[in-house]
């Protein structure tokens, strides 16, 4: 990528997402969510990469879930990933409001949805990119089944979640509820969410969304 560093950036990534969040918008208010199958991985068709669960990996117990608290930080450690966490709400049009385009190296978070460790299913947005340079999920899709997301609470705890979910889902084929509803009723669980696909520069468009799902396996000070 080249050229300055401009809002062209931060339009990049809301005309990749936030067609999607905005689905999330109108999930949250009132669809009724069913269960999603967890870790299994569904065919390759051009529109939906699933990585599912690989051979070879145990994924661990899900912890119970915790009591509420804000996020502050977030990391995913097999990405290098260590971020303070924005929290965000609704726009006018009903999407999760991404951080500001000159806070890239940061993840939002829906405030008005589950906080990360509760019941339910928390929402993490990032930036895949800017104008000029990688953003803070630059990398997202290469999370893989297995690995850890670190959540730092205000409580002072440290929920910690395990990758058992990453697609790759263009937006013909987009769901809701099977993107960010449970994959298993009574789970802490949440999502981490950011452009994917091709970009199209005529368009100025994203292709896809990509989805990491985790559920809550541990806690710590």
């Amino acid at each position: 990528m080249s050229g300055q560093e401009t809002p062209t950036g931060h339009g990049r990534f809301l005309t990749g997402v936030a067609w999607a969040l905005l689905l999330v918008g109108l999930w949250l208010w009132g669809s009724e969510i069913t269960d999603v199958r967890g870790g299994v991985s569904e065919p390759t068709n051009g529109d939906v990469a699933a990585v599912g669960r690989p051979f070879g990996v145990e994924l661990p117990d899900a912890h119970e879930p915790l009591g509420a608290a804000r996020p502050q930080r977030i990391e995913v450690p097999s990405l290098k990933v260590r971020a303070p966490v924005l929290t965000r709400g609704l726009d006018q049009d009903g999407a999760i409001d991404p951080p500001p385009f000159e806070q890239a190296g940061s993840v939002g978070w829906y405030g008005g949805g589950t906080r990360p460790g509760a019941v339910g299913t928390s929402l993490f947005v990032g930036h895949v990119d800017t104008e000029t340079r990688p953003a803070v999920f630059y990398d997202l899709s290469a999370a893989r089944p297995g690995e850890k997301v670190l959540v730092t609470r205000d409580d002072g705890s440290v929920a910690e979640f395990t990758v058992d979910d990453v697609r790759v889902i263009g937006r013909d084929r987009f769901d809701a509820k099977k993107a960010y509803g449970p994959h298993k009723e009574g789970r802490a669980e949440l999502r981490l969410i950011t452009c994917g696909g091709t970009f199209d520069r005529e368009t100025r468009t994203y292709s896809a969304n990509v989805v990491v799902s985790a559920y809550l396996t541990g806690v710590g000070p």
